[in-house]
């Protein structure tokens, strides 16, 4: 059985959220879009925690961010609670053979995770560190992915590329970025400042596009394209204002795209909300394989064999530590979204976004002095921006009552420690002082 299951390569990208060219965005990545038309595009895919780790963390071990321990980002201190609960180990049990190239954002250190190989790390990376070719991560990243499907294991394997594209700081605007052309994100005024800072995150999406492209040409150089599970996704949101780090769909909505055996073909697109939870149990199901108890989410299978239309009548998604602390929770149905705020700040946590022009437009006109409500409800139909917040129409009294009950029961559900009070940072943590305004100043170690 085991020589018959399908390879697996998840590819994985920085801050992308959906803002590629298949999702209809004047950006033009050729390649994913090529992978969207072979294979399965889910329009409404999100995050479950969009930060870093946590969403990583979420679809690796198919659990939300709280039930998974993961509540901040790895590499200021915050771990998983059990790195057993890793897709990796319960693949190893079925026969795989693990491989991790590149970005993994789930541990301080990869060795803590059990790859059986492991390439493309922080010191591989700063060894090549080449200021006068700021491509060098994705380029040092592609040739150990290529190295790797040139000579495959002997046994099915699952493995990991990610990339720190599109991070900030973006890549050097080239000849195929025009800022007097560009259109900013959704959230963001349109301004000559804006206009070239998304040309700074299209020039990263090229690089991004072509990387992906390399090492899918690596995949079918080694004949193995027709016996592997494509997954390409981005952890959350892009890095501007209103966006990651937030719980609206700029924030929590990613792209996904899905390709191989198991009828991920044929260039279908799936309307159905889903969310990375549900990959680990697709996973299982495509396999044959035991479904961990643990596993929060819903295998996809249903929806690509065409039996059903949804698989979620909501979804949820939450925000604990980014930078700072800051917890949020949400959940979101096809009409409404329903956001709760349970920190003691009423007004934004500066150090949660990354530095870059439209925070600094947005930090002139005053975003700092914005006070923050405790709820928000917003109907996706009429303010697909979530923009406009309804939580205090009494003609919305039902729907805010309904909403709320649905959060609760998931909370509980969950063992969400928010039912208990703040949570806390581990020992060692580091984080921003709430107070300041760049993720870059100095941090706080938590006793």
């Amino acid at each position: 059985m085991e020589a018959n299951r399908p390879n697996i390569l998840y590819i994985h990208s920085h801050d992308t959220g959906r803002y590629v060219q298949p999702y209809g965005y004047a950006i033009p990545t050729p390649r994913i879009q090529q992978l969207a038309e072979e294979g399965v595009l889910f329009r409404k895919a999100f995050c479950v925690g969009p930060t870093c780790s946590p969403s990583r963390a979420a679809l690796l071990t198919g659990q939300c961010p709280h039930s998974a321990g993961m509540v901040g980002l790895a590499h200021r201190g915050f771990s998983l609670s059990d790195y057993g609960q890793h897709i990796i180990h319960a693949l190893r049990a079925a026969g795989y053979y693990s491989a991790l190239v590149g970005v993994q954002h789930v541990a301080a250190e990869a060795g803590t995770i059990g790859y059986d190989h492991v390439a493309a790390q922080k010191d591989d990376l700063a060894a090549k560190a080449d200021p006068k070719d700021p491509e060098y991560r994705a380029r040092t990243i592609v040739a150990a992915a290529e190295e790797f499907l040139a000579a495959p294991p002997d046994r099915p394997f699952f493995l990991s590329v990610g990339f720190f594209e599109t991070h900030r700081v973006f890549q050097p605007v080239g000849q195929a970025e025009d800022a007097r052309y560009c259109r900013p994100a959704a959230p963001i005024a349109d301004m000559p400042e804006t206009r070239a800072d998304m040309a700074g995150f299209m020039s990263s999406a090229r690089v991004l596009d072509r990387s992906i492209g390399q090492v899918l040409e690596a995949l079918d150089r080694a004949g193995l394209a027709g016996n592997t599970l494509v997954i390409c996704t981005a952890d959350h949101g892009t890095a501007f204002p209103g966006m990651k780090c937030t719980l609206t769909d700029h924030g929590t909505g990613v792209m996904l795209m899905m390709r191989g055996p198991g009828e991920f073909t044929g260039g279908k697109v799936c309307d159905a909300m889903v969310t990375h939870m549900d990959i680990f149990p697709t996973i299982c199901e495509l396999l044959h394989i035991d479904r961990p108890e643990w596993l929060e989410g819903d295998s996809l299978m249903p929806l690509i064999r065409g039996e059903t239309d949804e698989i979620h009548d909501e979804i949820h998604s939450e925000i604990n530590y980014h930078a700072c602390y800051d917890p949020h929770r949400a959940v979101r149905t096809r009409r409404w979204k329903y956001i709760r705020r349970f920190g003691d700040r009423a007004r934004p946590l500066l150090p949660n976004l990354d530095d870059g022009p439209s925070k600094n437009l947005w930090l002139s006109h005053g975003w700092s002095e914005r006070d923050l409500p405790e709820e928000y409800l917003f109907d996706l139909v009429f303010d697909p921006n979530e923009a406009a917040n309804l939580a205090d129409q009494p003609r919305c009294g039902q729907v805010l009552a309904d909403m709320r009950e649905r959060l609760d029961h998931w909370m509980k559900e969950t063992d969400d420690p928010l039912l208990k009070g703040p949570v806390p940072a581990p020992s060692g943590a580091k984080v921003n002082d709430p107070d300041a305004v760049s993720p870059n100043e100095p941090t706080i170690t938590v006793p």
